[in-house]
């Protein structure tokens, strides 16, 4: 007999923004990634993917819809997500069979984003690992967060770090299976609470080179790639965490920085070049570095990936000298806090070489580092298993 019930779970999920980037891999459908990388997760109070998840006996197939709209769900990365996690669900089911068979049920998924997709605000990432912490809720996996994050890099390679919060490491590994490439925390969210975040906002708009397709044209044509890989990332991995567990935050700004200048240089080295980042792109790092130089310390560090808006992170104690700074030079309206800090810049200070920002940037997301994927009860589906009339 058909079992008609709707199984259900939701959770959300963060975005991660990469203080030392992934750029390549080494084997394309497993996203095995060519070097080692380590992010921040920023706060769900601000940018997230929220997931529901459901199963039933009644269900005809496999269904994704993301903001609305139904997606395609017979891609591989998809694919792989389902079956993996059916894999998991059907070892639990085999060794309890009072158990119901989720397992061979299809499979429906609704995602909603709180900010653009595929825009250079690592969508993809919230997304996946959205997807695969809600369907293993779902299937009540007790698979530690380490061990789901080996699914949901076959997903997005950088979803494996959404699966949880604070700093967070994703070691390359050396396996051909793909075993040992996985995410790790470096440290809780709790750990360095003051860490903020700046997200400026140049382009909503879906980027023109997919993460994906440039970055095996980096892997196949650069010569700066493979120095990258093998000799600065091993080191800058070490330092990073270093400076994160020591909080110190003009090493982290130093290694932030570097790792985001170099990682746009293999994609200008990459045949056809690569431009993720624009004339307002270097605008915000002209005043960053005109805002570290007034203070005479690191007290903000840019860094950018595949797209042209600019993540600048503070700490809390330097908040008023980032955001009053950052307020002289963005149009009022974008800027909206600029009453609130007086802005840093002396008296005749020269704002020429960040006249980008004032129209470049359409909006400013003020966030700080997070926790991960946290389960809720609001769920983004009806009785019947299909998405929420709104």
């Amino acid at each position: 007999m058909t079992d008609k019930k709707v199984y259900s779970a939701s959770t959300t999920a963060p975005v991660n923004i990469a203080v030392v980037k992934y750029w390549g891999k080494r084997d394309v459908k497993l996203n095995l990634p060519t070097n080692a990388s380590l992010s921040v997760t920023l706060s769900q109070a601000d940018l997230k993917t929220h997931t529901t998840a459901a199963c039933s006996g009644t269900f005809t197939q496999n269904s994704l819809w993301l903001n609305g709209e139904a997606q395609d769900v017979s891609g591989a990365r998809q694919t792989a997500c389902f079956r993996e996690l059916k894999a998991l669900r059907k070892k639990l089911e085999d060794a309890d069979p009072s158990l119901p068979k989720l397992s061979e049920y299809y499979v429906h998924v609704v995602s909603e984003n709180n900010f653009p997709t595929a825009a250079g605000l690592a969508s993809s990432a919230a997304g996946f690992a959205a997807l695969v912490r809600a369907i293993a809720n779902l299937y009540e996996l007790p698979e530690s967060p380490t061990e789901l994050s080996k699914i949901a890099r076959q997903g997005s390679g950088s979803a494996c770090r959404s699966l949880f919060g604070g700093y967070v490491a994703w070691e390359m590994g050396q396996a051909v299976d793909g075993s040992d490439s996985c995410a790790v925390e470096v440290a809780p969210a709790s750990h360095w609470p003051e860490m903020k975040a700046a997200i400026l906002v140049v382009s909503a708009a879906k980027k023109g080179v997919s993460s994906t397709a440039g970055m095996q044209a980096t892997v196949n044509t650069s010569a700066l790639f493979t120095h990258r890989a093998r000799n600065v990332v091993p080191k800058r991995m070490e330092a990073m965490k270093t400076a994160i567990r020591d909080r110190d935050f003009e090493r982290f700004a130093a290694h932030t920085m570097a790792d985001s200048n170099q990682f746009h240089a293999i994609c200008l080295d990459t045949t056809p070049p690569i431009f993720y980042m624009n004339d307002v792109s270097r605008a915000a790092i002209r005043a960053v570095e005109a805002l570290n130089t007034l203070e005479g310390r690191a007290v903000a560090a840019y860094t950018f990936d595949a797209g042209p808006n600019a993540v600048i992170y503070y700490q809390e104690k330097d908040e008023e000298r980032v955001l009053g700074f950052l307020g002289t030079l963005l149009a009022p309206e974008v800027a909206e806090w600029a009453g609130k800090y007086v802005g840093t810049a002396p008296e005749g200070y020269d704002n020429k070489p960040f006249e980008a920002l004032k129209d470049g940037v359409s909006r400013v997301i003020l966030t700080r580092v997070g926790e991960g994927p946290i389960r809720t009860d609001d769920t983004l589906m009806g009785a019947d298993g299909l998405p929420s009339k709104k």
